[in-house]
């Protein structure tokens, strides 16, 4: 039977592994999340709810999770009983959105080892997603499909012949499907190539922006990472719209590679010059903020991708992205018991600064440079 989960299990660790393990092409690639979007037939949409239709549609749900097979495996959660720590998590895990509607009748259902999550009520009924390092779109989407066939032994999504599923938002209509890929592109940046790249995935249906928030260029990202994403689900199949988000980052992954041969012939010593910078404030900072943790794990990750830096893995540096976020720190600071100096134990913010660059000094402890 499906688990019910405490209000902070959510933010208890579920599923670390799969963002702490390597993937395809995971040099460029960061991850890979696959979402459906579905609703009930004989329920109006989440923004038209009328008396108890939130609460009754999340207990069908709930409930529809239970004849899953392995349920056990599910974790079950009312979104308004998760505390601050908890809601931020899930947002810094890609589960939820900041924007996320969030009321008495949404829930969330997290697989216990976090590659698959299903938003209730939030946009729509029902926001299955699946989440895998690297550039693993197909299995991704066999996870997320295989979910979606066993609950429709159980719920009727409405559907139509002529628009597939039908869905609250009309760019999500037809499959119901988003994909989207996390990727680094830090020589693209560097190389002031990213209005081209822009250009031509605009032209192909398929959405470029920031992952983490702007970054300290001039229309650049934080850290150079970037979401790639379908647009529109109405693009042919699932097998067809995967195909073209596959292939364009592919591409995408060739070119940032070519890009950082180029680039490290012309201008070695301008990037090795912010690459040892990143290095050595992470080692002999004593406080670091969110940001300036985002830039320095990219720019060690392109050392290591460059060949000037080793002693560290694709998958280490990924999982620090997560591990370093707010709300994880929050979260830590919470379960255990830190010594911090008086001055940085008075602020909540300090401390969390302070802990951050503790985890990057000791991340990167190992590191050489050739």
């Amino acid at each position: 039977m499906i688990q019910k989960m405490s209000e902070n299990s959510a933010a208890s660790g579920i599923g670390d592994a799969w963002f702490a393990s390597n993937g395809p092409e995971s040099d460029v690639v960061i991850s890979t999340r696959v979402r459906l979007a579905r609703n009930l037939a004989n329920f109006p949409f989440p923004t038209r709810f009328r008396d108890d239709d939130a609460d009754h549609v999340r207990g069908i749900v709930f409930d529809a999770f239970s004849h899953c097979s392995s349920p056990d495996n599910y974790q079950a959660v009312i979104t308004s009983n998760l505390d601050l720590v908890g809601k931020k998590i899930l947002c810094e895990r890609g589960v939820m959105e900041p924007s996320t509607p969030v009321s008495t009748g949404s829930g969330i259902v997290i697989s216990t080892d976090g590659v698959l999550s299903c938003i209730v009520n939030g946009v729509d009924h029902v926001r299955l997603s699946s989440f895998l390092p690297g550039l693993s779109g197909i299995e991704a989407f066999e996870i997320v499909k295989r979910v979606d066939d066993e609950l429709q032994n159980s719920l009727q999504f409405a559907a139509s012949v002529d628009h597939g599923y039908l869905t609250s938002d009309i760019s999500d209509c037809g499959s119901g499907m988003k994909v989207s890929c996390r990727v680094h592109l830090p020589s693209i940046t560097f190389a002031n190539k990213l209005k081209d790249v822009l250009i031509e995935f605009s032209r192909r249906g398929i959405d470029i922006r920031d992952t983490f928030g702007l970054g300290h260029d001039k229309n650049s990202a934080l850290g150079s990472f970037y979401q790639v994403s379908t647009k529109v689900a109405g693009n042919g199949s699932e097998i067809e719209q995967m195909a073209g988000l596959i292939g364009a980052v592919k591409f995408l992954s060739e070119t940032e590679r070519k890009i950082s041969k180029e680039i490290f012939g012309i201008r070695p010593t301008e990037i090795k010059d912010r690459i040892y910078k990143a290095y050595a404030s992470s080692k002999f900072s004593f406080l670091l903020t969110e940001k300036d943790a985002v830039e320095a794990i990219s720019l060690l990750k392109w050392g290591k991708n460059l060949g000037i830096v080793s002693g560290i893995s694709d998958s280490e540096l990924c999982a620090l992205l997560y591990r370093i976020r707010s709300g994880h720190l929050s979260f830590l600071m919470k379960s255990r018991d830190f010594s911090f100096p008086a001055d940085v134990a008075k602020s909540s913010l300090l401390k969390e600064n302070s802990l951050r660059s503790v985890i990057l000094q000791e991340t990167f402890s190992a590191l050489s440079f050739n």
